[in-house]
């Protein structure tokens, strides 16, 4: 009888499955760098000076930019984000390594123990992630501690980055997802949050709940919903 403590499988994705991926990750690179990027110094700063590694955190359906904004801001370091060890977890693993941002596999349910434990590691040994504390399948816009968690453990700080989109498609999913438009101008939003300010859980993730959904406004007006 298998134990109930085992790993659970880890799916890959090979072959002409992964190939398949390749134009997309074309269409991605061309996609964000068309993007007119509009960042005050202070910002600038932030996402460039940290030479330690950083916890980014922001919302699920500002997702589609988090490659651009580390390749213009964080060159020459990596960025890992937590992806599920699911058939649908080894697709945006490939899709991921196509546009620089590195996997790491474990369950993203509510960042479980596993899950908080590989992001530490991830963290300890240098490297910046990736948090979207409403992911993978919201409430929208709900912080949830685990983020706060994962940053308080490793001593590394957490960067809040917010995003608003001149122009975009807004997709008919659970988190709204935002696809700015080819060419569209983004205005980036950061704040850094040093560990000393990584208090209580549930206190601490309402205040960044807060402040993150601040920093991400939602203007209906100037999207498209598909």
């Amino acid at each position: 009888m298998a134990s109930s403590q085992e790993r659970p499988v880890i799916h890959a994705l090979r072959g002409w499955r992964k190939l398949a991926l390749r134009p997309l990750g074309t269409v991605m690179h061309l996609w964000g760098r068309s993007l007119h990027v509009v960042a005050s110094p202070e910002t600038e700063r932030k996402l460039r000076l940290n030479t330690g590694p950083v916890a980014f955190v922001l919302w699920h359906n500002r997702l589609f930019v988090t490659a651009e904004i580390f390749r213009r801001y964080r060159g020459g370091r990596r960025i890992y984000g937590l992806v599920s060890p699911s058939k649908d977890g080894a697709w945006l693993e490939a899709f991921f390594s196509l546009i620089g941002i590195r996997a790491v596999r474990g369950s993203s349910h509510k960042l479980g123990r596993e899950a908080v434990t590989t992001l530490v590691d991830v963290l300890r040994a240098g490297h910046d992630i990736g948090i979207t504390p409403d992911g993978p399948r919201g409430p929208l816009y709900e912080f949830k501690a685990g983020g706060l968690i994962v940053a308080r453990r490793a001593q590394a700080p957490l960067l809040l980055v917010g995003c608003h989109y001149s122009s975009s498609w807004q997709l008919r999913s659970w988190d709204k997802f935002h696809l700015p438009r080819p060419f569209s101008r983004l205005r980036l939003y950061c704040e850094e949050i040093p560990t000393e300010q990584l208090g209580d859980r549930d206190s601490g993730a309402q205040a960044l709940q807060s402040r993150l959904r601040t920093m991400n406004p939602d203007e209906p007006s100037n999207h498209v919903v598909v």
